[in-house]
């Protein structure tokens, strides 16, 4: 790694609600802890390359499904196949919605309420941070 890649790694750490992450590579191993605050401490996941500009220019507002780990965001559960859902969709509470894949395990995010998606904000194969919101919905 890099200099510079360590100082991201740091900072986007000391941004998250994690209190430990070790990266280990082959010759080269990083471990790096801080203080709990009063919540629980996050899972520990793979640190993931900053988002695409056009994600970061997208205005998400509203209720929204947010992935609860950094990972590789997929629309459907294999290259070809048809999405989970699509915007203007009904879907009910604990559907899956997409899949966020993270060391090699494919969790899917499930709907928290019956619902209608509004928009799918993260493209397929994006890398999603811990957080970022994934879909739009509205009740109903």
């Amino acid at each position: 790694m890099t200099n510079q890649e360590i100082y991201e790694l740091m900072a986007r750490f000391d941004q998250s609600g994690l209190t430990t992450l070790k990266v280990t590579r082959k010759d080269f191993s990083l471990e790096l802890g801080k203080v709990a605050s009063v919540a629980a401490a996050a899972p520990v996941a793979p640190v993931a390359a900053p988002v695409s500009a056009a994600a970061a220019e997208v205005e998400e507002t509203g209720t929204c499904v947010t992935s609860p780990l950094v990972g590789t965001f997929y629309a459907a559960s294999a290259p070809g196949e048809d999405p989970y859902v699509q915007p203007g969709q009904r879907v009910r509470k604990g559907d899956t919605l997409c899949l966020v894949e993270a060391m090699k395990t494919m969790n899917e995010i499930k709907a928290p309420c019956d619902c209608v998606v509004e928009e799918v904000l993260a493209q397929d194969g994006d890398l999603v941070s811990f957080g970022q919101n994934l879909i739009r919905y509205r009740e109903g």
